[in-house]
């Protein structure tokens, strides 16, 4: 017989997809940054891709452990706001605004809810104070400026990030949770390491409407599969009987 997994999470594989997915939509951003990296760089590095390559690593690899650190923050916050209400209760009430949140973005992505954008407002406050340490490592000398700058640059505000938050919070364990924001930059990576083919490819993608659809509809299927997830085939197992 089959037996519904209630520890069973998919958030990895949707963080994946969503970082991959917002790729597509934040690339303009994500490109104007690495831009500004580049241009900081001596002409001998920016000039020769095997001398570039290590400083775009290094940025992402920062950005990254930016999104996994405010993961595992997510987890700990997660924890305390279940506790009032019970694990159960405050985990399924979790997993109701992550759902709502992620339709949202997936809404966003398909041009159906542009008024999403406001949610990055949230972040503003914060990101006025760390932003100017970001401009104080311009222009970029070495690897470790360079992982910096990701570091500072990864917590510019940004609604498909929080909606990855939202999902990382519904883990119920704070190092699930920040695996969960791992799994989500490793999605972004191939557009942001990409910067050439991929990001023109994604560019001509991201204008058109029926391709944005597509994607905004699916992120609503994922949507549905994080807020239900006895609707996810995978969350059950086999159990043998005697």
């Amino acid at each position: 017989m089959m037996h519904f997994d209630p520890a069973f999470t998919s958030s990895y594989v949707v963080a994946f997809i969503m970082g991959l997915f917002s790729s597509m939509h934040c690339i303009g951003m994500c490109g104007s940054i690495i831009g500004t990296l580049t241009l900081s760089l001596s002409p001998e590095i920016r000039n020769h891709k095997k001398n570039l390559l290590p400083f775009v690593f290094n940025y992402n690899f920062g950005r990254i452990t930016s999104y996994t650190i405010a993961g595992a923050l997510m987890g700990g916050i997660e924890l305390l706001l279940t506790s009032p209400l019970g694990e159960a209760h405050g985990h399924r009430l979790l997993q109701i605004i992550s759902a709502a949140i992620m339709a949202c973005a997936g809404l966003y992505i398909a041009g159906w809810f542009p008024r999403f954008a406001y949610i990055e407002k949230t972040g503003i406050f914060f990101w006025k104070k760390i932003e100017p340490y970001g401009r104080k490592l311009i222009p970029v000398k070495n690897l470790t400026n360079a992982y910096l700058f990701g570091m500072v640059w990864g917590w510019l505000p940004c609604g498909l990030v929080y909606a990855a938050l939202a999902l990382a919070a519904t883990t119920g364990d704070i190092s699930k949770s920040a695996l969960t924001m791992l799994a989500f930059g490793l999605g972004t990576l191939p557009a942001v390491m990409g910067v050439g083919i991929m990001t023109q490819a994604l560019t001509r993608l991201s204008k058109i409407t029926r391709f944005k659809q597509t994607i905004g509809l699916f992120m609503i299927i994922l949507s549905l599969l994080a807020g239900l997830p006895w609707l996810n085939p995978m969350a059950y197992t086999h159990m043998t009987t005697h």
